[in-house]
């Protein structure tokens, strides 16, 4: 019983933990709110939140870059292949957003059209000053719920 207890209430403390740099977390904490009809602010924030759906149906959160092109958001994810969530999120691509405390929900698409990955490349390599037209990154539009 005791034991019980104590995973219940870990699991409890854990739920509440969001992701810290490279450190993932588990649900994001936030407010949900109304998608933007224009994602140009992400502009101003270096690191957004992702939470995925896991197989073993716990919620998993990391923070990662993200650009907007023509009032869309987009994500990305370096070396995709070496991290559990981006396969995570193409089987179940349902996620929460998290920015500056708020959340939002929907789907994301990924991006296979060459022209729009350069534009999204471009994005990033300007908003970030790094060498990311350079990088191995998945390219993923979010799409709000509504």
């Amino acid at each position: 019983m005791r034991t019980a207890f104590l995973v219940v209430a870990l699991a409890l403390v854990m739920g509440c933990i969001g992701p810290s740099d490279r450190r993932p977390g588990l649900a994001l904490p936030g407010n949900v709110s109304a998608a933007p009809a224009d994602w140009g602010f992400t502009d101003e924030h270096g690191e957004i939140a992702v939470q995925v759906r896991t197989p073993y149906l716990l919620p998993h959160s990391v923070t990662i870059w993200c650009a907007s092109l023509d009032g869309q958001l987009y994500i990305g994810a370096r070396d995709p292949d070496t991290k559990n969530w981006p396969g995570w999120m193409e089987a179940r691509p349902s996620v929460r957003i998290g920015i500056a405390g708020n959340l939002y929900d929907g789907t994301v698409v990924r991006v296979s059209d060459p022209a729009e990955r350069t534009r999204i490349q471009e994005a990033y390599a300007e908003k970030y000053q790094s060498g990311v037209a350079r990088a191995e990154i998945r390219f993923w539009r979010f799409q709000s719920g509504e």
